[in-house]
């Protein structure tokens, strides 16, 4: 019975739906993260009745045609790029975007990764970083002696170095933005690939060109509603088991056609 693989793609579908709502509610306190959304698609319909087509000589037609589905299909997870909420943190290296911009990441295989999380650090060489040691693109150093690190909502890093009474630039932040931010590639650690969909970055300081300004000693949390989470959820269950009952019903009708024979 046809029934019962057009049920199973559904249960299929919804166990997927559930797959990335667990992982949006698993990140609902990762720094910067942006929530995903499974979209579906029906599948190919079996026509036994064409619309429109002739049912007698004088040129009456059918008004509505026959056909029957396949059932579902999960095509396509895109994220949800929605501004996140900013939290202060009081560290002076924690930097939030407000806009579409991206930070520059460069990884040690000489690509270049794009985040929303702005918790930064500094290694042995003074060297701002992200969580994972990789440094910022283009690099920024602070020395040793610096005090009073600021970062503008452009962009620009300055501190006071030793006894200096008046700040020093030390870099210059520029952020990255994307035509499809949906298409970027997701590498985990916060991080993302650009690609064919995504179209190349457009590189600009902060604060112009819609890529959005700086807010120090702040992060972008994620932008996961969990009261939205859990009611996608319900109704992510709620479809899996209505197509648990058509397999249990169409199994009972083949049942009964059997007892009949």
């Amino acid at each position: 019975m046809k029934a019962l693989y057009i049920a199973s793609t559904g249960m299929s579908a919804q166990e997927r739906n559930v797959e990335v709502i667990s992982n949006n509610i698993a990140n609902m306190r990762t720094t910067g993260f942006k929530r995903q959304r499974a979209e579906f698609q029906d599948l190919l319909y079996q026509q036994i009745t064409r619309a429109g087509s002739q049912t007698s000589d004088q040129g009456s037609m059918v008004p509505a045609g026959l056909e029957i589905g396949s059932g579902v299909r999960t095509v396509a997870t895109p994220r949800v790029m929605s501004q996140g909420n900013v939290s202060m943190t009081e560290r002076e290296l924690d930097v939030a975007i407000r806009g579409e911009g991206f930070f520059m990441i460069q990884l040690p295989d000489g690509r270049t990764a794009y985040t929303r999380d702005g918790s930064f650090e500094r290694d042995p060489n003074g060297t701002l970083v992200n969580s994972q040691g990789y440094s910022l693109n283009p690099g920024i150093s602070i020395p040793g002696n610096a005090k009073g690190v600021s970062i503008s909502p452009n962009g620009t890093v300055e501190a006071f170095l030793g006894t200096d009474t008046t700040p020093t630039q030390l870099g210059q932040l520029q952020l990255a933005r994307f035509v499809n931010k949906s298409g970027l590639e997701s590498m985990g650690d916060n991080m993302f690939l650009e690609t064919a969909a995504s179209g190349p970055a457009q590189v600009n300081i902060p604060n112009s060109d819609g890529t959005g300004d700086l807010l120090q000693n702040y992060l972008e949390m994620a932008n996961v509603n969990s009261v939205t989470e859990i009611a996608d959820l319900i109704a992510a269950q709620r479809a899996y088991e209505m197509n648990a009952r058509v397999i249990s019903g169409a199994d009972e009708m083949m049942r009964a056609t059997s007892q009949l024979r």
